[in-house]
């Protein structure tokens, strides 16, 4: 297949050098727009206020304050906010998946009527703005229908909305649509109830699309900002993405920097972690007997 460069002008040690030339510099330049936000954050929460206020900035801490850590967690009492933010984010990824792997397995094995339309309407619901929800959603946990319950201040009111995630089901009806129907069928034979084939058969196989699901799962939980502020106006409770918010306006920079990477260290780990999964899941196209 021709492209811009030929296969005969790659091969040249001239061309050879010009691939390898730009492919470097397109490397390096990404790494660097990637890299160096984080470096700032993290340095920059290791200098004075006034160092980190001057003009032009330092790149490198003239005097490294490592202690601003240690001090930004217990000025904030970010161990509470940390607490709470696990809280929701835990509860979030656990409804998400009691709720989003039946819905796709069904979807996707037990083929119910209209369920091809059920799954477009649930996938339109993406082309919805998530401000336009706000407000119906606000008054929907305010008083939660049939159990008249209010929700406000409580983990539940994040839980609750996030259960039924259109995308989630998406990913993982796709994936199911992969595995085979003879290996069902099979079981179906043995006397195995479809509870039990998701179970035991269904979800060993599907680790990788689960992982995924669970990351975007959870870091969407520990990231949002929005909702959090509506229905944690106690800031006993509040996330921390809500309470850095909060807390910005009398903390100095440095440690306000020390607070956010504090903050992104757990979701950076947990990408780090499982990258390999979650590659896995969004390349998984059929499954291996």
């Amino acid at each position: 297949m021709r492209t811009l460069v030929s296969p005969a002008q790659l091969r040249s040690p001239q061309g050879k050098a010009i691939y390898w030339t730009v492919f470097a510099v397109v490397l390096v330049l990404f790494v660097a727009a990637f890299v160096f936000p984080l470096y700032w954050a993290v340095t920059g929460a290791m200098k004075d206020p006034s160092e980190l206020a001057r003009t032009p900035p330092t790149v490198v801490p003239s005097q490294w304050h490592l202690d601003d850590y240690g001090e930004a967690w217990t000025q904030m009492d970010l161990a509470r906010y940390f607490l709470n933010t696990i809280v929701v984010a835990i509860g979030a990824w656990a409804i998400q998946l009691a709720v989003d792997v039946p819905a796709a397995y069904a979807l996707s094995k037990l083929r119910p009527v209209l369920g091809n339309k059920i799954l477009a309407l649930m996938l339109g619901t993406l082309m919805v703005p998530a401000s336009a929800l706000l407000v119906p959603t606000y008054v929907t946990v305010t008083d939660l229908p049939i159990f008249g319950v209010n929700l406000i201040n409580s983990p539940t009111a994040i839980w609750f909305p996030a259960a039924a995630n259109a995308f989630n089901i998406y990913l993982l009806k796709r994936f199911f649509d992969q595995i085979p129907g003879e290996l069902l069928e099979a079981a179906v034979l043995d006397g195995a109830s479809q509870p039990r084939i998701l179970w035991r058969i269904v979800l060993p196989i599907s680790r990788p699309i689960l992982a995924v699901v669970s990351i975007l799962a959870i870091v969407a939980a520990w990231k949002d900002f929005i909702w959090p502020l509506l229905v944690f106006p106690d800031t006993s409770k509040q996330t921390l993405s809500v309470a850095l918010q909060r807390m910005e306006i009398d903390m100095p920079l440095n440690l306000l920097l020390a607070g956010l990477v504090l903050a992104s260290v757990p979701m950076v780990a947990l990408f780090l972690f499982f990258q390999r999964h979650i590659l896995a899941g969004l390349t998984a196209g059929s499954v291996k007997g």
